[in-house]
């Protein structure tokens, strides 16, 4: 198996991941019960996590039980940092980074942001699936998903999922 990277990620219908000041209050407008919206399901097929220092940072500071013993996280960051069990910090290039992973064994690698990461990757042409969750409300303003003057880039649909909040959740991979 070939391992690919995918970005897994919720927006705004507008396409904002978070406010200005990294507010992601936004996205309990969708939170249910028992619906984790093929989270666990995706995450089964991973087991390498590249996320950036900043997003890092702010899962950390929110108390989420975000980091498991079954995956490998590589932590970008211009400030080097010794690796902490399952946790390494990279400071070095991401197209090496990328490039060296996806040569190794194993599943697929998932970039969890921020958008940052996602449009250096995306500028490399390094990103082979998105999986974008669109959440039913239009913050206006805030960090942007996909910035401005990245190359164009050809999708193929490959599905689509409605649920029952209003969320629609579309997967996508590149041609």
């Amino acid at each position: 198996m070939t391992r690919k990277v995918f970005v897994y990620i919720a927006a705004s219908l507008d396409g904002y991941i978070a406010k200005h000041d990294d507010d992601l209050t936004f996205l309990s407008l969708v939170e249910q019960p028992g619906e984790d919206y093929g989270y666990a399901e995706f995450i089964d097929t991973i087991d390498t996590v590249i996320i950036g220092r900043k997003t890092y940072d702010k899962v950390q500071a929110m108390g989420i039980e975000y980091l498991r013993a079954d995956k490998e996280y590589h932590i970008l960051t211009r400030t080097p940092r010794a690796q902490e069990g399952n946790v390494r910090f990279h400071t070095g290039d991401l197209k090496t980074l990328i490039e060296g992973l996806k040569q190794k064994g194993g599943k697929h690698i998932f970039v969890d942001g921020g958008a940052e990461v996602v449009n250096q990757l995306i500028r490399m042409d390094l990103i082979d699936e998105y999986i974008v969750s669109l959440i039913p409300i239009l913050l206006g303003d805030g960090i942007r998903l996909f910035h401005d003057g990245r190359p164009e880039q050809n999708l193929a649909f490959v599905s689509s999922k409605s649920f029952e909040k209003g969320l629609v959740q579309l997967h996508y991979k590149r041609r």
